[in-house]
């Protein structure tokens, strides 16, 4: 298997975070607008120089292991095979990087297929004082609320590696709709800003190797 690249040295603009596509029918490409307008206000308030070009990776593909972040949305099923579950728990195990977004309704469908991924890790919730939430940004009282939901407090869990944050899952939460362009879920632009304030704290902390 091939290492991961997280701190590759290639060039200008290579780095990219992929849109993760999966099996069982859900809509694994819902907001198509979200990933490359979080690149751009990385690269505009972080400094970084991520391309701004979203490819799209299957689960069980080597490719994912070009990649520092992979982004998984959507709203509905859910399928891992076998493989596709090894194939994502070694990149995760090398140093990649999963973020979550609930969409709504895909918290039923995500838990049982990362239970394949790590069978004996389950998500726990983050403390407000993780060091995700407060990067150039700080969220003191955890995720901004973005889309209502079920009404319910919009909370991040973590999946945990070796004392390492491999994934992280905004729930009820909805950042991807959140970064979205701003006519397509007509968000206040003080939604809008909370969710790619957060959307860059999570770049931040992957690129900057925290613990």
């Amino acid at each position: 298997m091939g290492l991961l690249l997280v701190n590759s040295s290639a060039d200008k603009g290579s780095v990219q975070i992929a849109l993760l596509k999966y099996r069982g029918g859900g809509d694994w490409y819902a907001n198509p607008t979200a990933l490359p307008n979080l690149v751009k206000f990385c690269n505009s308030k972080l400094g970084t120089d991520i391309n701004t070009t979203i490819p799209t990776v299957e689960v069980g593909s080597k490719e994912i292991f070009n990649y520092p972040i992979l982004d998984i949305t959507g709203h509905g099923n859910i399928v891992f095979s076998v493989q596709e579950a090894e194939n994502l728990r070694n990149y995760l195990m090398a140093g990649g990087f999963l973020h979550i977004s609930d969409n709504y309704g895909l918290d039923q469908f995500i838990r049982p297929q990362m239970k394949k991924v790590f069978p004996n890790l389950n998500f726990v919730e983050l403390p407000f004082s993780h060091p995700i939430y407060h990067q150039k940004y700080n969220f003191n009282n955890g995720l901004p609320k973005i889309h209502k939901h079920d009404g319910k407090p919009a909370q991040g869990f973590g999946i945990i590696y070796h004392g390492r944050l491999v994934c992280f899952y905004d729930y009820q939460c909805d950042l991807g709709d959140g970064w979205e362009d701003a006519e397509v879920h007509h968000d206040s632009q003080q939604k809008r800003r909370q969710a790619l304030e957060m959307g860059a704290n999570i770049v931040s902390y992957v690129f900057t190797l925290k613990k």
